[in-house]
């Protein structure tokens, strides 16, 4: 009964329809990175190094330090939030806490590995290209599966919440 005389169904309804936003946005988000990456690219080792490192054939320029800064100076403080934002609402599920862990550090570290996949290929070697292609491939995924699970664990919460008040 305190629960309908608090008002905490309508603020359990509107956080979840927040939630359910938020994966939306998520999932457009998902969308629009990997259209930019094939638009720029493939998931082909040539392909990436054509765009980081130039081509003579297509007349572009390699990469620059400063292009590669910017994009890492954006990416690194944006994806961070986003990754938060996710994992955090992963806690928040009934998952196992070891795969809780495991799903966490996967994320973190393939958003950080993607991001550092075109310093490597202009720097280091140029078989990173296919570092690029695993970081990409697995941070999609992995964003993918957060929303999810995120998105399971709410109509999840919101049946047993439609349970509850019918009896």
């Amino acid at each position: 009964m305190r629960y309908f005389v608090t008002g905490e169904q309508n603020r359990q309804l509107l956080i979840n329809t927040l939630i359910l936003m938020f994966l939306a946005y998520v999932l457009l988000l998902c969308l629009s990175n990997a259209l930019m990456f094939f638009h720029k690219m493939a998931l082909n080792p040539d392909a990436i190094l054509a765009y980081y490192l130039g081509s003579e054939q297509a007349f572009t320029q390699p990469k620059s330090y400063q292009s590669l800064l910017e994009v890492s100076h954006f990416h690194l403080f944006a994806m961070g939030m986003l990754v938060l934002t996710l994992t955090h609402l992963m806690l928040m599920t009934e998952m196992p806490t070891l795969l809780k862990v495991w799903l966490s550090a996967i994320v973190y570290g393939s958003a950080i590995a993607d991001e550092a996949a075109g310093w490597l290929i202009c720097y280091v070697h140029p078989l990173f290209a296919y570092f690029k292609i695993l970081s990409f491939v697995v941070f999609e995924t992995s964003l993918i599966a957060l929303v999810l699970i995120v998105l399971h664990s709410l109509l999840k919460a919101r049946s047993r919440m439609r349970d509850a008040s019918t009896s």
